[in-house]
């Protein structure tokens, strides 16, 4: 065979190749030198599966267990195990994988009204562990569409016919395991001999998958952690699904292509509006025994805080309370005092970037009943200043303040704790494309962000990108240890929102240049999209928290 010649980022040299081999055969050249056993690969700068074959020069780059995309191709194999297990312990009962939560993955057994018990979910670990051992490889094929939905429609996996016949695609990749077939929308490892980190543990009415702690010590599985709040907000949104059947891509794309949208964009909206009158009435409540004069609203990026201030004020005022707001980043340090992060920039995410005694200060004399003098940062000398904005709460009025600190007991240490009320707010996704295949939340909100900062912040799609590991990391340091202190949690998903972001997002995306990190990323957005059917916004009215990104709100942000 032909000698071409590919550069591998890892080792920072070209590499002689005979035209068809794959991935794995590089690999094997320079595994002594590469320090960890590879998952994926980018190729050019696109995510591509072990058993790639190279027949032209490229850019290589070998991916682990602590990258992003080698984690989802993890966890993606591991669930396909877990289908199998099930598969061959129980013929007939329907996995389903509901959510990210808990360091894991949430799995039931669609249509088992009773909770899976520890026997049951042992039995299915041990059955796990032995297709691991048999180091099963996963099998990759690509077939005309039509073909891959009578080979589902035979195993029964109604779900992916259905996303598969709202599918443009003439051709559709699927895998086989043994006696199984399944479809996943990213690669899978060569075989099951590379997935022997994982756990599975019983959790809630179901099950709790585990792959291994990329964060900690990736020889080792995830604990689990009971977020029992966290679970009750997607559980809401799971039951509502399931009565209105529209839980995953393939039913949302019929009732999009039968003109049912309108009447699904009212029904969902009107539960927006049930959930914030009802948090609306929890405050009130609260705020008539004595307490809840300061809500406190935080939720991590992207997630709709603003709109969701926004509609909560409206609905207290109707419970005749009347918010008053206060703006965190009123209370930030002077910048030369802020606080610097591990990499010794200043971290303006920090709890630590707040004046945190002036604020207690101010909100104590505020509960007092006395006029205090508010201050006002100036962002451009990086400054504290006083303009005479005085404030002074009457007897109707509470304090409205979002931030992504609310939560953390520490921000308000000195406001006795009837006072405080709450409420924590994220796109928590309960849509699936199919029942093996669920949409992360992360996903959700950078897609938002991405659409947000093109259109206001003057940022494209490559930079929002890049700096949505840093977005990120301080989500997980300064929120998410803290959501379970939340007295109200807010899940400002909507269902149809991704069909109508595919119409934003996609011209944005498709301007990442193929030549940079962050299209790898874009990349994988775009198959993503690919699976919803296009839904105009003319529908969505004014009032609609997804107008915060899309714009044509009536609020002003």
């Amino acid at each position: 065979m032909e000698d071409i010649q590919i550069y591998c980022k890892n080792t920072e040299e070209y590499i002689a190749v005979d035209g068809g081999d794959t991935l794995l055969d590089v690999y094997e050249s320079i595994k002594g030198r590469l320090g960890f056993t590879p998952l994926c690969a980018l190729v050019n700068n696109k995510n591509e599966h072990l058993r790639y074959t190279i027949y032209r020069p490229r850019h290589v780059e070998y991916l682990g267990i602590t990258s992003n995309s080698g984690y989802r191709v993890y966890t993606r194999s591991l669930c396909m195990v877990l289908y199998k297990a099930i598969n061959d312990l129980y013929p007939g009962k329907r996995l389903r994988i509901d959510m990210s939560i808990g360091n894991g993955h949430y799995c039931v057994l669609k249509h088992d009204p009773e909770p899976l018990t520890p026997e049951v979910v042992a039995a299915i670990k041990a059955r796990m562990e032995e297709i691991i051992a048999q180091d099963i490889p996963f099998l990759r094929r690509e077939r005309l569409t039509v073909d891959v939905i009578e080979m589902f429609r035979r195993q029964g996996l109604t779900d992916k016919v259905r996303l598969l016949e709202t599918s443009r695609e003439l051709y559709t990749v699927y895998y086989k395991l043994g006696d199984i077939i399944d479809s996943y929308y990213g690669a899978l490892v060569p075989s099951t001999g590379y997935l022997k980190v994982f756990d599975l543990v019983p959790y809630e009415q179901g099950m709790l998958l585990l792959g291994p702690d990329r964060h900690g010590d990736p020889s080792k599985p995830c604990r689990a952690e009971r977020q029992p709040k966290l679970f009750a907000a997607f559980n809401e949104h799971t039951v509502f699904n399931d009565v209105i059947k529209i839980d995953d891509v393939g039913y949302l794309n019929k009732v999009i292509k039968e003109k049912h949208a309108p009447l699904l964009i009212n029904v969902v909206e009107a539960l927006h509006n049930k959930m914030f009158a009802g948090i609306a009435s929890q405050i009130a409540e609260r705020y008539h025994q004595g307490g809840a004069r300061v809500v406190l609203i935080a939720g991590p990026s992207s997630s709709g805080k603003t709109t969701s201030s926004l509609r909560l004020a409206i609905q207290l005022v109707t419970n005749c309370i009347m918010p008053q707001v206060i703006a965190l980043d009123n209370y930030f340090v002077d910048r030369d005092n802020t606080p610097l992060d591990e990499f010794g920039e200043k971290d303006f995410e920090s709890l630590y970037a707040l004046d945190l005694e002036l604020l207690n200060h101010d909100i104590n004399a505020l509960l007092a009943g006395e006029e205090v003098d508010m201050p006002t940062y100036n962002f451009e000398t990086g400054k504290r200043e006083y303009r005479g904005n005085k404030m002074q709460l009457a007897d109707n009025e509470i304090l409205l303040m979002e931030g992504i600190h609310g939560l953390n007991p520490e921000l308000t240490s000195q406001i006795p704790e009837h006072q405080k009320f709450r409420l924590f707010v994220s796109a928590l996704t309960t849509l699936s494309i199919d029942d093996h295949n669920w949409i992360g939340t992360f996903d959700n909100r950078l897609l938002r962000r991405i659409i947000r900062d093109y259109k206001y912040r003057g940022l494209n799609a490559q930079q929002t990108i890049a700096r949505w590991a840093s977005v990120r990391r301080g989500e997980e340091k300064w929120i998410m240890p803290f959501h379970e202190n939340a007295d109200a949690m807010f899940n400002s998903s909507l269902l149809f929102e991704l069909s109508v972001m595919r119409n934003y997002a996609e011209p944005i995306l498709r301007e990442v240049p193929v030549n940079t990190p962050e299209y790898a990323e874009a990349n994988r957005l775009l198959k993503f999209l690919s699976y919803f059917e296009p839904l105009d916004e003319k529908d969505i009215p004014s009032t609609s928290l997804l107008r915060e990104f899309l714009g044509g709100s009536t609020f002003h942000y």
